[in-house]
């Protein structure tokens, strides 16, 4: 085999627009949480200030040079869009805990449907509004309507939980119960995503390869989750460099082999974190433990601020881009969640401060939203137009749910605590 050479400038390029790109979204991103907002935001911000949106706009010669500055640039920053993403999406995989508090199980329940199952049903009537402008080139009518179905309903486990985390109510019934819920939430919702970029690459449904696949998917995570309930081997101590070395040679074949068998690359990165769990260990004081958190502070540092990055850098909001059609989708997404999950919670003992605030914290899209949007933009199943309008609704959701949050803190300490109707409702 013979590795096809890149000049000394095109390599000079490419590495100043990585460097660009990590610059402006470190900037932005820091920005963003000294304003007490996801640092993801601010990422993505960056990215956009960089494209066609702003700074191109003014030195497209400039930027040319350096985004565009060969044939073939793109692909080679694809490359690392595509392990941000890997990256991403085996770390929360990793930080996934699905645990079941069984004395909360009823509120647990009730936002679990209202916030998933309601959303996704009232998301039917306005997928026919949309088609025309949103549907991308290979998308079907089954993939993307299962795609905007999962856009309104979906939510995000890292943004809540670092909000969680800065306010100090980590662990406290409403986030132990916000963060339960979104895990589930997703889990199914992945699965769903995985059959719908089935159907785009195959470009026909197939409902028995559907229902196989889906089936597949599920006795593969249940598979993985027995793994993780009955393997102990928290104490494994292993040399640095062979623990990387073996975790990325594994998590690699994986996601290459789950692919040949229909589950996407997005939601076996997620299994193999999940897994890497159950055979590393995630004790608080483990060695594997520090030795994830430290790949995690490396991901954090390069790979996923270059892919939220390179997320930003792709919108255009002056052309091809109508504001009118992205408001009325959030407002309907963010409607449709809030709505099923206040009446759900019709039917729980929780008062009604609390249920208003489970009602937009389970807007927050984060990540997920951005991570939806990508794998269906570059399945070809939504258009251009569809994914910057998905970025746009993670980002400010995200956004209204974290300030909304701290308002309610700042005005009662306490609103966390204190959910139900009785005073003692902690």
């Amino acid at each position: 085999m013979i590795l096809q050479i890149l000049s000394e400038n095109e390599i000079i390029a490419t590495l100043t627009a990585l460097a660009l790109l990590l610059l402006f979204s470190y900037a932005i991103g820091t920005l963003m949480e000294k304003l007490k907002a996801p640092r993801v935001v601010g990422e993505i911000t960056g990215g956009i200030l960089l494209g066609e949106t702003f700074l191109y706009r003014f030195f497209p010669s400039e930027l040319g040079g350096i985004f565009m500055a060969y044939e073939g640039e793109g692909k080679v920053l694809n490359v690392f869009y595509q392990m941000g993403l890997i990256f991403l999406m085996f770390l929360s995989g990793y930080n996934t805990k699905i645990e079941m508090d069984k004395s909360n199980i009823k509120n647990i329940s009730c936002v679990l449907v209202g916030a998933t199952i309601f959303p996704m049903l009232g998301a039917i009537p306005f997928i026919g509004i949309f088609k025309n402008a949103f549907i991308g080139t290979r998308g079907s009518e089954i993939s993307f309507g299962l795609v905007f179905a999962i856009a309104v309903a979906i939510t995000s486990i890292p943004v809540i939980s670092k909000i969680f985390f800065d306010m100090g109510i980590m662990n406290t019934r409403f986030s132990n119960t916000v963060l339960t819920v979104s895990t589930f939430q997703d889990l199914c919702l992945w699965i769903l995503l995985n059959a719908a970029t089935r159907i785009a690459a195959t470009g026909e449904l197939k409902l028995a390869e559907m229902l196989i696949v889906v089936v597949f998917t599920l006795g593969l995570f249940a598979a993985v989750k027995f793994i993780c309930d009955h393997t102990h081997m928290q104490k494994m101590n292993i040399r640095t460099i062979t623990f990387y070395s073996l975790s990325f040679v594994f998590l690699l074949l994986v996601c290459a082999g789950l692919y040949t068998v229909g589950i996407n690359i997005m939601y076996a990165a997620f299994l193999v974190g999940y897994i890497e769990k159950s055979l590393a260990g995630d004790a608080q004081e483990s060695d594997a433990k520090k030795k994830i958190e430290a790949l995690g502070d490396f991901a954090f540092s390069f790979f996923v601020p270059i892919y939220f990055a390179l997320v930003g850098i792709q919108l255009n909001l002056i052309h091809g881009f109508s504001w009118v059609r992205f408001l009325a989708f959030f407002v309907i997404a963010f409607g449709l969640e809030a709505a099923g999950t206040l009446f759900m919670l019709q039917f729980t003992n929780l008062n009604l401060r609390t249920k208003i605030n489970f009602a937009i914290t389970m807007n927050a899209r984060g990540g997920p939203g951005i991570v939806l949007a990508t794998v269906a933009y570059s399945y070809g199943i939504i258009s251009i137009e569809f994914f910057t309008v998905l970025i746009l609704t993670t980002m400010l959701s995200s956004l209204i749910a974290g300030y909304w949050l701290r308002i309610q803190q700042k005005r009662d300490e306490s609103i966390f605590m204190n959910l139900t109707k009785k005073t003692g409702g902690a």
